[in-house]
């Protein structure tokens, strides 16, 4: 089964595709971007994923080249040739090739780049035992609701999560926690979720809204505020949501244990409503 990529409206191996460095994406990062996973072979909540890289394109100014059902046509088909069991569809949208100017024409095309990769979910145990995070400064910049391909503060903050063996690092700026650098982050205090809100400071996860609309189908009362690294060392339980995550357990923080250093029964109720949604 090969990796498949989707090229200015051609599908090609994933070993052929390529772009011209005089593409704005490569010499800018002037472009927007989606992941999106499959469960059983089908995406899952596509029509979310793609109205975020809507109006991500849009917030950029960048044409939009496909409209919705388009893209579904692309995404299904890259899905159907790729044929794996389960596929990872990366969607790159750049203000396309011109020379290197720092200022922008509306006239040329964009630049449309998909690829199809196997999709390998993490492995139950790590979900049943939870993981490890650590927190450092977020130093991003002031548009993180755009899903934008500038990423190095994510990579540098990614990379000290490797080298300190944790599983991700958790932002934090002025005090308070934004996000993970590939995830949400959401705390339980005496039984209430507690996320930070949406707006420019946090990308609005497709997963978040999934979740926080299970958390209120079961019941629970939600807070969207912004929380202090205070906070969140003394929370009763505090998980990760994202599309490769699902809902994951942090069991301990800056070598802090949560509760009792297990998922606690709020995350796993969530965890196992997200399981029935998807299945």
């Amino acid at each position: 089964m090969p990796n498949v990529a989707f090229v200015n409206g051609a599908f090609v191996p994933l070993a052929e595709a390529k772009v011209s460095i005089e593409d704005r994406g490569f010499q800018f990062g002037d472009a927007v971007y989606e992941v999106i996973r499959t469960y059983n072979g089908r995406p899952f909540a596509l029509e979310d994923h793609l109205a975020r890289l809507e109006r991500s394109a849009t917030a950029l100014d960048l044409t939009q080249p496909y409209s919705r059902a388009e893209w579904t046509h692309h995404v299904l088909e890259g899905i159907r040739r790729a044929a794996y069991p389960e596929a990872k569809v990366y969607i790159q949208l750049s203000r396309g090739v011109a020379p290197r100017e720092h200022t922008y024409s509306a006239e040329g095309p964009p630049t449309v780049v998909m690829t199809v990769r196997e999709f390998h979910p993490l492995d139950r145990s790590v979900q049943a035992a939870g993981v490890e995070v650590m927190t450092t400064e977020d130093i991003r910049w002031g548009r993180c609701d755009i899903k934008s391909v500038n990423l190095l503060a994510n990579v540098l903050a990614r990379q000290q999560a490797k080298q300190a063996q944790v599983f991700e690092a958790i932002l934090v700026k002025e005090g308070l926690i934004t996000e993970g650098a590939v995830s949400n982050v959401m705390v339980v205090q005496g039984g209430r979720v507690v996320t930070a809100p949406e707006g420019s400071r946090i990308l609005s996860g497709v997963s978040r809204a999934f979740v926080l609309e299970l958390a209120r189908n079961e019941g629970l009362s939600i807070q969207e505020r912004f929380f202090s690294q205070v906070e969140l060392y003394g929370a009763d339980e505090v998980f990760l949501t994202g599309t490769t995550v699902e809902v994951l357990a942090v069991v301990r923080v800056d070598g802090k244990v949560i509760g009792d250093g297990r998922p606690g029964p709020i995350t796993q109720r969530l965890a196992a409503g997200f399981t029935r949604r998807v299945g």
